[in-house]
């Protein structure tokens, strides 16, 4: 039990993502979380109102069990198998989070300030997350798919554009890092 409260190295977890991708490919499945968005939005009926969500969304109910199992794992994980240390930090680190205004920085592996719920509560705490909700479902629109969906399904495959859109990502987060965290913060 020890070895699942412990992250799993690259060279227990790699092996299983890229088994779950030879599947995929094998049965022409397509990997990518955003994907299950479009099929939920279908099923509402939102086929109504764009044409984009006009297809055939019962051909894609294996992925929305894929979702069903993250939010399952997720509060498994959350619940029974978060470490109980500190995380070891640098002092410097540290130092630059409560700058940031993240008091208890190395104490837990979330943070209050974002994933309280008083961030849900305050007028900051719903902006950030009406704004980047919209952001991130533009963007994932507007590259044609999710970062799991680029990095894992289409890197696999070989494409240039997730090739792409991998290194826009990657670019992104590092501009969100350095740039606009410390505004926002």
């Amino acid at each position: 039990m020890e070895f699942l409260l412990q992250p799993w190295p690259w060279y227990v977890a790699g092996p299983i993502i890229a088994f779950v991708m030879f599947l995929l490919l094998y049965f022409g499945g397509r990997f990518g979380f955003s994907s299950n968005l479009r099929t939920m939005c279908t099923i509402a009926g939102a086929g109504k109102y764009a044409d984009f969500f006009k297809f055939d969304w019962k051909s894609q109910r294996w992925n929305l069990v894929f979702v069903l199992g993250a939010i399952l794992g997720g509060l498994i994980a959350a619940q029974f198998l978060m470490p109980q240390e500190t995380l070891d930090l640098n002092p410097t680190t540290i130092s630059a989070l409560q700058e940031l205004g993240f008091q208890d920085a190395g104490q837990q592996y979330l943070p209050n300030e974002i994933f309280g719920t008083t961030a849900l509560s305050s007028t900051k705490g719903l902006f950030i997350l009406i704004f980047g909700g919209f952001l991130v479902g533009f963007g994932t629109r507007y590259a044609g798919g999710c970062t799991s969906g680029h990095a894992i399904s289409g890197l696999s495959n070989l494409q240039v554009p997730s090739l792409i859109a991998v290194i826009g990502f990657f670019i992104g987060g590092l501009i969100m890092t350095h740039l606009i965290l410390p505004i926002i913060f």
